[in-house]
């Protein structure tokens, strides 16, 4: 197969897997999103303090994830990369490109929190508001989709394409995560499926750009 064809199927898939996305995100808008927030907050349940600190480790490897670059890139100088520092380094990239993707995308759709957080921001818990309000930009308005979720897909989808034996652990290590953002009420689901597709999507490019092993 040619690198042109190649990357023709790659996106016909993407273009499916968005749409697959898109029709899961409007199911949860409308009978979904609204009924999980309301029964995470009825419960209680955002007081369980071991689902915030499964919050915690997304940001912490974002923060890091420059430094690391760093210092492979001075490592490259002694050598070729060992298989699994190019996959480290190709990880990290992925994660911080999928971040500043997500954020211009929460400018764009612009999405109200399930709750309120910080400066009185709208919220559908908070102030009973809800619903996507295109093109204004602000951190009342970034719930969507979820940064936390295409952080830990952005970086651990790398690993799973690129070395097949790491995605148990990856799995394990992801899925408490993502249901820690609904559980805490920090995003709805729709923010997370949203935003765990757009991470995959962008490891995958990713993957395909570094020419890394595919599964």
């Amino acid at each position: 197969m040619t690198t042109n064809e190649e990357y023709r199927n790659l996106l016909r898939l993407s273009l499916i897997v968005t749409c697959s996305c898109i029709l899961a995100v409007v199911i949860c808008y409308f009978w979904v999103d609204r009924s999980v927030a309301f029964f995470v907050y009825n419960h209680h349940i955002n007081g369980i303090e071991v689902f915030r600190w499964l919050t915690y480790p997304p940001p912490e490897v974002q923060n890091w994830s420059a430094l690391v670059v760093t210092v492979l890139v001075v490592r490259r100088a002694w050598g070729p990369f060992l298989p699994w520092q190019k996959v480290l380094l190709i990880a990290c990239i992925s994660l911080i490109v999928a971040d500043d993707f997500r954020i211009s995308l929460g400018d764009v759709f612009g999405r109200y929190w399930p709750e309120t957080w910080t400066h009185d921001n709208p919220s559908l818990i908070g102030t009973g508001t809800y619903g996507f309000h295109p093109f204004q930009r602000g951190d009342d308005v970034g719930s969507f989709p979820s940064g936390h979720a295409c952080r830990i897909f952005g970086f651990a989808g790398v690993w799973m394409i690129a070395m097949p034996g790491t995605r148990v652990i990856a799995l394990v290590l992801a899925v408490p995560m993502l249901l820690s953002l609904v559980a805490m009420n920090y995003h709805f689901v729709s923010d997370v499926i949203a935003g765990s597709v757009l991470g995959a999507l962008i490891a995958t490019y990713a993957v395909h750009l570094a020419r890394l092993k595919m599964a």
